[in-house]
């Protein structure tokens, strides 16, 4: 199937800034497609780029067949967009800005958004000005969902919202994907993300790191806990890439990916090992692994050169 997003070598730059390095990546259809990185890292600058509202320096980028350069206002018609600070009208009520909204789409918006406002639970007859944040990010969701659109985009949708709101938000994701569509989520919420997640996509500084499905990557790493003896001053040969490793005194910490079982187990048997503890890190951590990797200039990501997920 064609991919519903794809980036091809795309550079973007402010002035001095270089956010985006070259970035080539593409998304499925009906996955939830998490774009990781610190405030900075390029994922706002992505969706702008995605949704036409801003050209890129170098490279190309589609949504849903159509070039984001050339036809912005298509794509951003057929695609559903929540921003991270969504802009709606306060004098209106949850109902009248649904009716006002409908006026740019075709017949059945409206009714399709006053049956998710109800789903969400959301005061028809109450003013905008008036709602929690929480709601506020509800009706944004469900003006964005009511066009019933091929992708959804959203740009740290949970910011600042509690953390009941900030689940349920998340979950209906999960519903939106299982029904055949697309979210693309960029978030800095590493813990939230894992648990909607299909794949996962992590940028530092504009660059691409890492973009695997999720139940790959957890599957291929490992974080090792090995208890050395006394005596050994060297540490063990360790198979696979080495992601981060911390060694005191006879106590070495290190998350590896793709090490065998067999290659476990021959650490074991090392003379040099009193005790070896496997356990299988969070996506916080190996988030935090790549990072470190990349500060430190380290060719960590092997997955950085797979961009295309099937």
């Amino acid at each position: 199937m064609d991919p519903v997003i794809r980036i091809a070598g795309v550079t973007k730059r402010y002035g001095a800034q270089l956010a985006l390095d070259r970035l080539s990546l593409e998304v499925p259809p009906g996955v939830v497609f998490a774009l990781l990185g610190e405030n900075g890292a390029g994922k706002t600058t992505t969706i702008q780029l995605l949704l036409g509202l801003t050209a890129a320096d170098e490279g190309e980028l589609s949504v849903l067949g159509l070039d984001s350069a050339r036809q912005g206002q298509a794509v951003r018609s057929r695609v559903g967009y929540v921003p991270e600070r969504p802009t709606l009208y306060e004098w209106m009520t949850t109902s009248e800005i649904g009716w006002f909204t409908a006026g740019f789409y075709g017949s059945g918006f409206l009714e399709r958004y006053l049956r998710l406002a109800g789903e969400y639970r959301l005061p028809l007859q109450r003013k905008i000005k008036a709602l929690s944040k929480g709601m506020r990010a509800k009706v944004s969701l469900a003006l964005a969902l009511a066009h019933e659109p091929e992708l959804l985009i959203l740009d740290e949708p949970t910011s600042g919202l509690d953390t009941l709101v900030r689940r349920e938000f998340l979950e209906g994701m999960v519903d939106i994907a299982a029904a055949g569509r697309t979210v693309l989520l960029s978030s800095h919420q590493i813990g939230e993300v894992e648990r909607v997640a299909d794949v996962v996509a992590i940028l530092c500084a504009g660059k691409l790191l890492a973009v695997e499905r999720l139940d790959d990557l957890k599957d291929q790493i490992r974080e090792l806990s090995i208890t050395l003896s006394e005596t050994t001053t060297s540490t063990p040969a360790i198979e696979g890439t080495i992601l981060r490793q911390r060694r005191h005194h006879n106590q070495y910490q290190v998350l590896v990916r793709g090490a065998s079982e067999s290659s476990l187990v021959a650490l074991q048997a090392d003379n040099a090992v009193q005790e070896l503890r496997v356990r299988t890190p969070s996506l916080e951590e190996i988030f935090v692994a790549y990072l470190e990797g990349a500060r430190h200039g380290e060719s960590n990501a092997p997955a950085a050169a797979k961009a295309v997920i099937r």
